[in-house]
């Protein structure tokens, strides 16, 4: 990672460039323009995810009083926090530009992990975590951590060999794992696919078979012993590619400590984080 100072420049100057040339559109707001640009505050919140910064309040704190020559009308943290939620669909529109820019994997994966919103004991009935449609917080299985949680999951679909995200989206804690795969598929017809036990079905598998996707699924923890050491590893390999990154996302760069309060600051921080992990594989930053 460069020096803070460079990590400013370098991430506005590629913020404000795709701002500028209408590759990332901004959504209308009514009223005069605001006195710190939209750049500034993608900026900001783009380099707190990039340093694993859990808190939002403090890390403005220390932009304020360090950082004050390069953003010298930063709001107070609640209209920030406003603002980078009006905003979140920018984080999603460089994201799309950038990975646009690089040629899919002939095979990819698909995969889905816990996203809680707070511990299932202290859910009490109806809450105000509610997304888009009919997307609501619920009790699902983490069967990584064998344990139930109360909140999401996060969908993803990756290149194999790259690791770079392709498609996400966050979806009901308990899902048909297949209707999610249809749908970060929507559009692309890989090679192939490596997936978990979750998404055996022979309809399934037949059916993306026809289109022309072979699908792999790794074998259990019964069929792993039975395998030959040769292949053993080779398999454990690639299924902890997509184990890998879901770490990289939720340990390495906080998305499991997200602090979230409502589904839409979920969102807004859950794109940020992609987008920023998205630049740590690119060798953006």
């Amino acid at each position: 990672m460069m020096p803070l100072a460079d990590l400013f420049v370098h991430v506005f100057v590629l913020v404000d460039d795709a701002l500028r040339t209408g590759r990332v559109p901004i959504p209308h707001r009514p009223g005069p323009p605001p006195v710190c640009a939209e750049a500034e505050i993608l900026t900001i919140a783009l380099v707190r995810h990039l340093l694993r910064r859990p808190s939002e309040r403090a890390f403005l704190a220390e932009v304020r009083q360090d950082w004050a020559h390069y953003f010298p009308h930063l709001p107070v943290q609640s209209e920030f926090n406003r603002r980078v939620r009006w905003l979140w669909g920018a984080f999603e529109a460089l994201r799309q530009h950038l990975v646009r820019q690089r040629p899919e994997d002939a095979w990819q994966q698909v995969d889905t992990t816990a996203l809680p919103v707070k511990h299932p004991s202290r859910v009490r009935g109806p809450d105000g975590w509610h997304g888009p449609g009919d997307l609501h917080a619920g009790l699902g299985r983490d069967a990584a951590h064998s344990e139930w949680f109360y909140g999401f999951r996060l969908a993803l679909r990756t290149d194999l060999g790259s690791r770079l995200i392709r498609a996400w989206g966050i979806v009901p804690a308990a899902v048909d794992e297949r209707a999610v795969a249809d749908a970060l598929l929507a559009g692309t017809r890989p090679r192939g696919l490596l997936l978990d036990r979750g998404f055996a079905g022979q309809a399934w598998k037949a059916m993306q078979q026809a289109r022309g996707t072979q699908v792999v699924l790794t074998p259990g923890r019964t069929e792993r012993r039975l395998l030959p050491a040769a292949v053993r590893r080779p398999v454990a390999v690639l299924r902890n590619r997509i184990e890998t990154t879901t770490g990289e996302l939720t340990e390495r760069l906080g998305l499991a400590r997200h602090g979230a309060r409502t589904f839409w600051g979920l969102l807004t921080r859950t794109a940020a984080t992609i987008l920023a992990h998205t630049l740590l594989r690119l060798r953006l930053v």
